[in-house]
């Protein structure tokens, strides 16, 4: 199976909005007669990652598991890891939905997990749904959480649309980032996010030439400038040349949405031609389809 990498929020759109990209960590998954899971991670994450029980891939599928009611299988994992971790870019969420979906695969004709169960059990585990809907599903998600428990709706982003993540070599701690949230906000900076959020959705699906104007955001980014000082001061520099960037997530990436191949590619220049903190470029497209099963050999 392979899960893509998400950006959460886009700007405005703070714990709401999600985007899927073309980014992805795969996974091969086994069912096996010993108990316990054996883990081998290649590429990201290789030498650091937990490659037992308390992978977090591991605890995803005996987290559905242990809510279908039945016993977790022995597991062998092999994963290929692309996404970086504590970048921003919804890694933690990816190796959720992996193994919620691979829980899904193992559990086929013991259990029904149907799309909404999927998200559940996803946001169960990742604490808010904006990075594991568009990681489950693809495409422009909302999300939002009701009594009910966490929905989405997926929308298809304008094809003009054309994603620039530039990625830095530090790392940001998720808990970092939004402990410097404020309890509360004012008035009218929560207007103005209100607005930017629904002319956001409009300008990824309709009009790209919105971007820039729609991914202004006073809600979340300012608080944690001081945290991230080279990420704030790229985005102002982007942002003034015209170009719509904001934190990826919690950051430290920079997502920049921008309305067509070619000013992607301007902005890309714009930050090699710079001598300060080095980012690495990666031009995405929109992932469509979520997360998606290749093969799930075995059955526990």
């Amino acid at each position: 199976m392979k899960v893509p990498a998400t950006s959460a929020n886009l700007g405005p759109g703070f714990d709401t909005l999600g985007l899927a990209l073309a980014l992805y960590d795969e996974l091969t998954v086994t069912v096996r007669a010993e108990p316990g899971a054996r883990v081998t991670v290649q590429g990201v994450g290789e030498g650091e990652v937990p490659t037992d029980e308390s992978n977090l891939v591991v605890r995803s599928i005996a987290h559905a598991f242990a809510a279908a009611g039945i016993q977790v299988p022995g597991l062998e994992l092999v994963a290929h890891n692309a996404i970086p971790h504590g970048r921003g870019l919804g890694s933690s969420g990816a190796a959720i939905v992996a193994g919620i979906v691979a829980a899904k695969g193992l559990l086929d004709g013991l259990a029904e997990v149907g799309p909404d169960r999927l998200l559940a059990l996803a946001t169960d585990l990742e604490g808010h749904p904006d990075n594991v809907a568009p990681a489950l599903f693809g495409g422009l998600t909302i999300a939002w959480m009701s009594q009910g428990g966490p929905s989405h709706k997926k929308l298809i982003v304008h094809r003009g649309v054309s994603p620039l993540v530039f990625v830095p070599e530090h790392a940001m701690s998720t808990a970092l980032a939004r402990s410097l949230q404020p309890e509360s906000v004012p008035h009218e900076d929560a207007v103005f996010n209100v607005s930017r959020s629904a002319l956001l959705v409009a300008a990824l699906v309709q009009s790209p030439e919105l971007l820039l104007a729609a991914t202004e955001d006073k809600l979340h980014q300012n608080y944690r400038a001081t945290a991230m000082p080279e990420t704030n001061r790229l985005i102002s520099e982007l942002r003034a040349a015209g170009f719509p960037a904001v934190v990826s997530g919690a950051g430290p990436s920079i997502l920049v949405l921008c309305g067509d191949p070619a000013q992607r590619l301007a902005a890309a220049q714009l930050v090699a031609d710079r001598e300060e903190t080095r980012w690495q470029p990666l031009m995405l497209a929109v992932d469509f389809l979520g997360a998606t099963v290749h093969r799930v050999e075995g059955t526990p």
